[in-house]
């Protein structure tokens, strides 16, 4: 329990012997423990260089590059531990969940099948496995995978933000209203995004008040988020066209929240396309 004397012992023994595997593999777990993360990186590193065939050694210091968000250095040396042992299960899966990260979603596709071979029972693995398949505009099989997640693991906003955004791409529209419901109302999903989809699916549902309650709640998280503004607007040019064009006050809100959207980003072509439809 003297953390003080085991660092100096260690340095101590480093010093004696600077190629000391354990000591530094000791020194990176202290450090790691601690959330000392870029110190643990030199040591794990450092175990790696005097012992390349070493597992712990490559693993761990891909896991704190990965926490130092230096993914594409911890690619390489998961890529690295893979070399020493193929089949290790958190290997593949962070090595997946690295190349999704750096926007590989095809190089990570194969990882992340075979995680969720390695260990079926895993949720992480099956979510990861549904966000490559979700990149990949594969969203019937990513539904499948998020849905196996969701039964193995913890309901997240995350989780069922996924889920809910597939399921739009599916156009089940009632199916992805229920899952956006469900994150809205998790501590931590009530996000602007969260909303807009929420709003999206109950437009896609003939629901244009509830829709536009949804959009206007992502626009009190967010004033700047303008896929909301979008659907405000479009919402609003709906109810103006349902009334044979005869609800002025619909027409202008609608028009005036797309206006909104084009100042915050004018790179909308679409959006710049019904502004000149219904000026």
């Amino acid at each position: 329990g003297d953390k003080a004397a085991a660092l100096a012992q260690l340095a101590r023994a480093i010093e004696i012997n600077p190629k000391a595997t354990r000591a530094h593999m000791n020194l990176g777990d202290i450090h790691r423990l601690d959330g000392d993360y870029a110190r643990a990186e030199s040591n794990y590193r450092q175990a790696a260089q005097s012992e390349p065939s070493n597992f712990d050694a490559q693993f761990y210091h891909g896991l704190m590059l990965h926490a130092l968000d230096r993914v594409r250095e911890a690619i390489g040396a998961y890529l690295r531990a893979l070399s020493i042992k193929p089949d290790d299960f958190l290997t593949t899966l962070n090595l997946a969940s690295a190349y999704y990260q750096v926007s590989e979603a095809r190089q990570a596709l194969a990882f992340a099948e075979k995680a969720v071979r390695l260990n079926p029972q895993d949720g992480a693995a099956r979510f990861t496995l549904g966000a490559v398949y979700a990149d990949l505009d594969q969203h019937a099989k990513a539904v499948v995978e998020f849905q196996q997640a969701a039964e193995l693991m913890e309901l997240s906003p995350a989780l069922l933000l996924s889920l809910g955004k597939s399921l739009g791409r599916l156009e089940r529209w009632d199916e992805m209203r229920n899952a956006l419901a469900q994150c809205v109302a998790r501590p931590g999903g009530a996000t602007a995004e969260a909303y807009e989809r929420l709003g999206f699916a109950q437009f896609k549902s003939g629901r244009n008040e509830e829709a536009k309650a949804a959009f206007a709640r992502a626009l009190e998280i967010n004033p700047q988020y303008f896929p909301a503004l979008n659907g405000v607007g479009v919402c609003e040019l709906n109810a103006w066209i349902k009334s044979d064009r005869n609800d002025q006050g619909a027409h202008d809100r609608g028009v005036a929240a797309l206006r909104a959207s084009i100042k915050i980003n004018r790179d909308q072509p679409r959006i710049l396309e019904l502004l000149a439809r219904y000026p």
